[in-house]
């Protein structure tokens, strides 16, 4: 017993990466699924229809989309229980606990998403809950960078307080940012269903307030690349950097998509780099950390 449970506790740090991009993963699909059109393709929940769980062939391309996405959950589920195994494995094998807690808080993210999920869909996708629905999803990203850090630690060496305050500073701004990206796409055309309400906001108004917010961002982030460069602190240094990639290509694509009347492939290339913002934000704070 006492073998297994060592070879499933060494499993701990491929199956916390696995859950780090199964997370992503279920990001881009949610989002296939809002861009075609799909939201309400299953148009009840915890079922597809009132009489059955799985679409039929009058839903049509938009019913198999929106159920395929709610299947995936499943194989998302598999990933955070078998993480979860694994944490409990290493704990017993005498680990610290933080890998366990963030294990169960992964996994229990999960249902709760579910559970939002599920009142997007009885609230014909009230942009607002969609926006949550999102913004979840990118807590739980920054939670899985976390728990591959707790195995693979992402520090060099203690930063200094400058660079820690930089970058809660920049984790700050940057979650800003994500949520003025919600505001925006709830107020834009992709509202996931032909007759879904918008935020009655204007999109154009606050395309630039989020514009905005980047470019406090970007520069907050430029501040933190050259603390951690002048301070000598290579891990701190690799994240900011990273980060500061993934701002600029971000917005090079929310400008291409912007003045091309939002096609659905920079959309979805757009919400990739949200979740890849979301994961470098945790990285930061975390190789900032002592």
């Amino acid at each position: 017993m006492i073998a297994i449970r060592d070879r499933l506790a060494g499993w701990l740090w491929p199956l916390a990466v696995a859950n780090l991009v199964a997370n992503i993963v279920i990001v881009l699909t949610g989002g296939a699924v809002r861009l075609t059109g799909s939201g309400l393709g299953c148009p009840v929940w915890p079922k597809c229809t009132d009489e059955s769980y799985t679409p039929h062939g009058e839903l049509g391309i938009h019913g198999a989309i929106e159920f395929g996405n709610r299947m995936l959950t499943f194989a998302l589920v598999v990933v955070a229980v078998a993480c979860f195994a694994a944490a409990l494995a290493h704990r017993r094998a005498g680990g610290p606990a933080r890998p366990l807690t963030l294990s169960t808080v992964v996994a229990l993210g999960i249902p709760a998403q579910a559970v939002i999920g599920g009142i997007t869909v009885r609230t014909d996708l009230n942009p607002w809950i969609v926006a949550l629905h999102l913004l979840v999803s990118m807590a739980m990203i920054g939670l899985c960078v976390w728990l591959v850090h707790t195995q693979r630690p992402l520090t060099t060496g203690p930063a200094s307080l400058l660079a820690r305050r930089l970058a809660w500073a920049v984790f700050a701004a940057g979650w800003v940012v994500l949520y003025l990206g919600t505001v925006v796409t709830g107020s834009g055309p992709h509202a996931g269903d032909e007759d879904a309400r918008r935020t009655g906001l204007d999109p154009q108004v606050f395309s630039h307030v989020h514009a905005i917010s980047v470019y406090v961002l970007v520069a907050v982030t430029v501040g933190l690349v050259a603390v951690a460069i002048r301070t000598g602190n290579a891990g701190l240094r690799r994240a900011a950097v990273a980060l500061l990639a993934v701002e600029c290509a971000q917005g090079l694509v929310g400008f291409l998509q912007y003045f091309n009347d939002l096609p659905v492939g920079l959309v979805i290339v757009h919400m990739l780099g949200a979740a890849l913002t979301s994961a470098a934000l945790a990285w930061n704070v975390l190789a900032a950390s002592d």
